[in-house]
């Protein structure tokens, strides 16, 4: 067949309109690799893939012309919460298949026998019928890279009791809850990859931010840890080396003389994450066995293997296992307890965690989902006027047939891994639902395809896990959206994610309050953003020039855009254009979340990351400037109280 041919039936868009307007057709050899990096799909005639049957919208799902009637059909409960039976079953006699009501919300199997004896399954996702929409009106968020977070007593990282401490710091100052960058696992023994957005797995948390003082038989060097406090930039292969001497010595101490009630939490932790967290401590094992991808590791252990593993558990790596799941289950505690503390204070939102878009695919989350995520591809971005050559983010990311055939459960437990801590979430790159861009290992960035995704199944996934963890959903839709995209997110109660240095017209002149939509989170800038001091004083384009990166923007542009922020400010009655009176501006949106960044509340100049660096900027390095304990004294309490008193919990 036709490669074209082919790409068309998988839903490979190989040709299409790039952010610029111009047309692209990917070419046959890459086209290709994309088509064999994809896991091959059942032929389906009586459904085209999973059923969704929302509440309140008419229970009727179409069947394939190839059906010949009558089609009997069976729905098998949700065997995560139900020994297998039969919930309903019946007969259609024309094109759709027309469900009875109230079929309790879950995923269950679904399975079809026509009337020439052809018989197929697949996924059936009852879902509410929208995601959950919180229960405040409007607040605001205090948003941190937790790294960052400078104290008198951390190993010279931000850890969870500093996050206690912002917690703290936020609920005085009126807010709802505290964002934070992705808290996903990394690799422990690369810790110079530390960007937050290219996790090992996103089932797991970052062992770094653990705070290890708080273990029984933690052993410090205390010389080497004031020191690391002082410097502006985090050292994390010095951090790594540090806490995982730490923590190999508490888990030590905890193996020969852990309370029973510690002991009694531990076993119940293993239980609740089940085989997941098994699968995870053996491939680390494994990982640090072999030191090299997984797809070049002895054969038997390509795959994830129960049987293997708990052998693997019974010999001498028994103890290592072990130690990886002590260390995610400190962790998991440590941050339930910022969950708990933010919930005590009366914060609406608690926890907003980022979700990231893609994994590595030498991790953990790629060998363990290995059909519905495709390491050869890589997601991305078609070029547009900021990026020309289009982008490569180097992270493997979900398939269709592969979620198809494991019923959406990678996908599901991702959110659950976040939910499990937040009030609310962001998807990054929330556009992934619909369509991703991907780039075959090899070729440029932009010799990529869009390929298209299940995605009314994923948003009823979403809003199921939505409503169950009572987490709201924010998806980062910025950059070419298709038509009609932010209509169906809305209509599924998935919030949008509003920037305010974006939303401006053709003139250049900033977007009134008005503008912004009621479901969503709004702020001014993002961590591939300038911040305000930044912003204001052109240090952005100074620092992208003086490393040979087009700023995408002149210096009378930036002039312009200045200009253009006091005449709005000024139009709305703000005769300031300092961070007080920007962030009075947004407060005042009908957006019922409003992030505001530390960086910007202590006029932090250098931006947390620089999109097309590696090397050349400290991105995901770089520390506050002051102690978390100095931070009230350093912004101005009253001022902010003030800008935020529409949105606030705070007296004035």
């Amino acid at each position: 067949m036709e490669v074209f041919d082919r790409a068309r039936e998988l839903g490979i868009q190989a040709e299409f309109v790039d952010g610029q307007g111009h047309r692209h057709v990917t070419g046959e050899a890459a086209l290709g690799a994309i088509i064999d990096a994809l896991p091959a799909e059942l032929p389906r005639r009586l459904l085209a893939g999973a059923a969704v049957i929302r509440a309140g919208q008419p229970p009727r799902t179409p069947l394939g012309e190839a059906a010949r009637f009558p089609v009997r059909w069976k729905i098998v409960a949700n065997p995560e919460v139900t020994a297998p039976k039969v919930i309903a079953e019946g007969e259609a006699s024309d094109g759709a298949i027309v469900w009875p009501p109230d079929l309790p919300i879950g995923a269950h199997r679904l399975q079809l026998v026509d009337a020439a004896s052809l018989a197929e399954e697949a996924p059936l996702l009852v879902a509410p019928p929208r995601a959950y929409g919180g229960d405040f009106d409007r607040c605001w968020l205090l948003a941190v890279q937790l790294y960052s977070v400078r104290s008198a007593r951390n190993c010279g990282i931000g850890d969870f009791t500093d996050l206690e401490a912002l917690i703290a710091l936020a609920a005085d100052l009126g807010a709802g809850g505290v964002g934070l960058n992705p808290l996903h696992v990394l690799f422990d023994d690369r810790p110079g990859d530390c960007s937050p957005y290219s996790p090992n797995s996103r089932l797991f948390l970052n062992p770094l931010y653990i705070d290890v003082e708080k273990l029984p038989g933690a052993s410090l060097d205390r010389s080497a840890v004031a020191e690391l406090r002082q410097g502006d930039i985090v050292d994390y292969a010095a951090v790594a080396e540090l806490k995982w001497r730490a923590l190999r010595s508490a888990f030590e101490k905890f193996k020969t003389d852990a309370a029973a009630g510690d002991r009694r939490e531990f076993e119940e932790f293993r239980a609740e994450r089940g085989p997941a967290l098994a699968r995870f401590a053996c491939f680390e094992v494994l990982r640090h066995k072999f030191r090299k991808p997984w797809w070049d590791w002895a054969k038997p252990w390509r795959q994830p293997d129960e049987a293997r593993c708990a052998r693997l558990r019974q010999g001498k790596d028994g103890a290592a296992i072990e130690f990886v799941e002590f260390v995610q289950w400190i962790a998991d505690r440590q941050l339930r307890d910022c969950r708990d503390l933010a919930a005590n204070l009366g914060m609406k939102v608690g926890l907003y965690l980022d979700v990231a878009v893609g994994v590595q695919s030498d991790g953990f989350d790629a060998w363990n989902e290995q059909a519905a995520i495709s390491r050869h591809l890589a997601v991305g971005a078609p070029p547009d006027a900021l990026n020309t050559a289009g982008q490569n983010w180097g992270l493997a990311g979900f398939n269709s047939a592969g979620l198809l055939m494991t019923s959406f459960a990678p996908f599901r437990e991702m959110l659950r891994a976040s939910m499990r801590y937040a009030g609310a979430i962001r998807l990054d790159h929330v556009l992934g639902l619909k369509r991703l861009y991907l780039v075959p290992h090899g070729f440029a960035a932009n010799n990529g395809v869009y390929v298209q995704m299940p995605f009314e199944a994923l948003l009823a996934v979403t809003a199921q896990e939505s409503v169950a963890h009572r987490c709201v959903v924010i998806g980062e839709d910025l950059g070419t959206v298709p038509e009609g995209f932010r209509e169906q997110m809305a209509d599924w109660g998935i919030w949008s994610y509003l920037v305010m240095m974006f939303e401006r017209d053709d003139r250049g002149a900033f977007r009134g309050p008005d503008h912004y939509a009621t479901n969503a989170l709004v702020t001014l800038n993002t961590h591939d953003l300038p911040t305000y001091a930044g912003w204001r004083s052109f240090s952005d384009l100074k620092l992208k020039r003086s490393l040979g990166i087009d700023p995408g923007e002149s210096d009378d542009a930036r002039w312009h855009a200045l200009t253009m922020l006091t005449d709005t400010l000024r139009h709305h009655g703000i005769h300031r254009h300092d961070l007080y009176a920007v962030t009075e501006f947004l407060a005042r949106t009908r957006s019922r979340l409003l992030a505001i960044s530390l960086e910007d509340l202590l006029g932090v100049i250098d931006q947390p990351n620089i999109p097309g660096t590696v090397d050349e900027h400290p991105n995901w390095r770089r520390r506050l400037p002051l102690a978390v304990g100095d931070i009230a004294a350093a912004i101005d309490a009253a001022a902010l109280k003030v800008a935020t008193r529409q949105r606030s919990a705070a007296t004035i």
